[in-house]
């Protein structure tokens, strides 16, 4: 079933897409996700929204993208399980399907002790994986998780997420298996910095016959500073930052275009890797940098299918 959906389109038609994301904030003002919008709308196929992103409370998602599709671009939703039980997001599905919202993005969502609500109760009712059968589910047999008819339609373009470089390694491939006859459509993966993990994991993927059934979106985070690469490389769980790296950014007179210089030659590497049907780019607190990426990667202008 077709969802209506413009990224759908592009990445079914073989063309390479671009998604980022546009980061909703610690308040009610619309202008922050207006202003992203509108920086991003003619560089990229589709903006994320994340929802409460490392479990810090923030604008909701589904709100975002209201106001993203309000400006003519084409909003993903992220939903997390940590957060909701199954009637809820079922209700949230159906709410978004209304209001014309045509991806969404299944997540587990960062543990809500490294948020800044550490005692909250986390849900956890359903996993991400048994979270895009239902959505599926709800799409393709037009039935909640309880088998109860719906009414209407429910038509989603439907994105998991995968980290190549987690341990046990051998496992991430399983992961993405599961996702993927779950219901995926697409993935967007962990931000790429250790590309001959992620050429070992894609011929993982291949070998599997994955990337026929699947669009893979591979992440990118662009880095403003040899802090921010040595932050990666030693707090952020499933990052794999090799010192090359680090290296680099350490020695660069301006290290914010070598960090650039950085994401584009990974993008230039990943147009090679069999599979790849695209880039997702997470620029944190640093979305200005996306127009740039993309027009110096060649990617302009985005395609219109």
């Amino acid at each position: 079933m077709k969802s209506g959906s413009n990224l759908e389109r592009i990445l079914e038609s073989g063309r390479f897409s671009v998604t980022a994301e546009a980061g909703p904030p610690k308040g009610s003002s619309p202008k922050v996700i207006q202003r992203k919008g509108e920086l991003l709308k003619l560089c990229c196929d589709a903006l994320n929204v994340t929802d409460n992103q490392t479990a810090i409370v923030r604008m909701s998602s589904l709100s975002g993208c209201v106001l993203l599709k309000e400006l003519g671009v084409e909003p993903v939703l992220q939903m997390v399980v940590r957060d909701r039980n199954r009637l809820s997001l079922q209700s949230d599905i159906l709410g978004a399907a209304a209001l014309g919202i045509r991806n969404v993005l299944c997540l587990s969502g960062d543990h809500q002790k490294f948020g800044n609500h550490p005692t909250a109760k986390g849900v956890y009712d359903i996993d991400s994986i048994q979270f895009i059968q239902m959505v599926k589910t709800m799409r393709d047999e037009h039935k909640f998780l309880n088998a109860e008819e719906i009414s209407g339609d429910v038509p989603f373009f439907i994105g998991a997420a995968a980290n190549p470089f987690a341990d046990p390694f051998e496992f991430r491939v399983i992961r993405l298996a599961k996702k993927v006859s779950a219901g995926a459509d697409f993935i967007q993966t962990q931000g790429i910095f250790d590309m001959a993990k992620f050429v070992e994991w894609m011929k993982m993927v291949r070998d599997r016959g994955l990337d026929e059934k699947t669009h893979i979106l591979a992440g990118l985070i662009p880095i403003k500073s040899v802090g921010m690469a040595r932050y990666m490389r030693s707090n952020v769980s499933g990052l794999s930052v090799p010192k090359e790296i680090v290296d680099r950014m350490a020695d660069a007179k301006e290290p914010k275009e070598e960090g650039v210089k950085i994401c584009l030659e990974t993008i230039e590497q990943l147009k090679e890797v069999d599979g790849v049907h695209g880039v997702h780019i997470m620029a944190v607190a640093w979305e200005d940098i996306v127009p740039r990426i993309v027009e110096e990667a060649g990617l302009m202008p985005r395609p219109v299918v």
